[in-house]
Parts: C-alpha cells; structure tokens; sequence
C-alpha cells in the first residue's frame, strides 16, 4: 500500500500523476530546448517547477522560488550535455537543486528553517509500508517532518513531494537504494508511532 500525505503549500503545486506527462512528446521537447526553442521550455518549467518550489519550501528553503528559478537557470546551462528519458530529466533537476540547497546552506551556515505553508497539495509516497497519513493541518504537517532527522525528511519529502522512485531518491542523495529504503522504513515508522500517540487513525 502507499502512504498519502496532504501538505498545505503557498505555491502552485501540481502532483506529478495529475497532470499530462511529456511522455512520447519529451525526445522532440528535450531536442527542442537544447536548441533553445521557448515552447520547450515552457513545457518543461511547467512540468517541474510546482514540485520543485515546494520541495525547496519543505527542505526549508528561506526563498524557494528564486532557488527553484536558479535550479532551472543551471538545468538550461547544462541541457546540452544532458542525455536520457524524462524519468532521468527529473532526477537530474532535483540532483542540481539538492546541491544548490546544500551549497548554500554551506556558504551562509544556515540551518533548514520552518515554513508557513498554505494552499494545498496532495501526494503518495509509493512503495512504502502499510498504513496512511491522514489528512493534517499546517502546523501538525510541520511538526511531523521535524521529529525525522535531516536525511529521513529528505527522502520522505522526495518521495511525496517530488513523486521520485527510490532509485531516484538515491541518485539525488548519492546514496544506495537499500540505504533509502532503510531511511524510508525508519522515517514511516517514527511518524506512524507519532500519530499513534496523538490518537490520530491512518
């Protein structure tokens, strides 16, 4: 079974399996951007920069949306050495962004920071254990990702917010998948005895 989680953002999230797919389309969209075509690009910010500004607000980026457009800034630098399908396109974008927020926490000494979050998105971790999250308020949200250390929200919010696949995951963190799914198992555990405790039914 999968676990859902339901995340009230301030940003126009789109989850991946509700809306179209490049699909077939994408060889000629990623030919077309390489060249530098602007409906290419439109079809791949599209695409990509809902979860990739709320993956950034859930990792506690202090300015999600300027990260997510430098992230995109690189992905257009780069795209002409960029070879594979639209599954590996999306976990090169989310590598660059991983990098770029590890970066810059490393340059100012930041720490991930709590955010406010309020519109709302809705997404399923697959391939995980039993149960579901219920549906939670902002605050209850906030405080769940904060008892899972830093690599165990990492990978949850990868997996829920981003729609990656733990091989996926893996390449983001530069980890194993075997590791990820250790993390993943740890991580659901300690939310679901969490809300055991709050009296809150999956």
């Amino acid at each position: 079974m999968s676990i859902g989680i339901r995340v009230k953002v301030s940003y126009p999230i789109t989850p991946r399996y509700g809306q179209p797919q490049m699909g077939h389309a994408f060889e000629e969209v990623l030919a077309s951007a390489k060249k530098g075509e602007e409906w290419a690009w439109s079809q791949i910010y599209h695409s990509v920069s809902g979860q990739l500004v709320g993956y950034l607000t859930l990792r506690g980026s202090p300015e999600p949306e300027d990260q997510a457009s430098e992230t995109l800034l690189q992905v257009a630098r780069n795209i002409g050495s960029f070879e594979g399908d639209e599954d590996s396109f999306r976990s090169w974008i989310f590598v660059i962004a991983h990098r770029r927020m590890i970066d810059s926490r490393r340059r100012t000494g930041r720490r991930p920071t709590t955010v406010e979050l309020e519109s709302e998105h809705h997404g399923e971790v697959g391939d995980v254990e039993q149960e579901a999250l219920a549906t939670l308020s902002t605050e209850e949200v906030t405080r769940l990702l904060e008892i899972l250390t830093e690599e165990q929200r990492e990978v949850i919010v990868l997996r829920a917010l981003g729609d990656l696949s733990l091989e996926q995951t893996a390449e983001v963190m530069g980890k194993r998948v075997g590791s990820i799914k250790a993390m993943q198992r740890r991580a659901i555990s300690r939310l679901r005895k969490h809300l055991d405790a709050l009296g809150v039914s999956p």
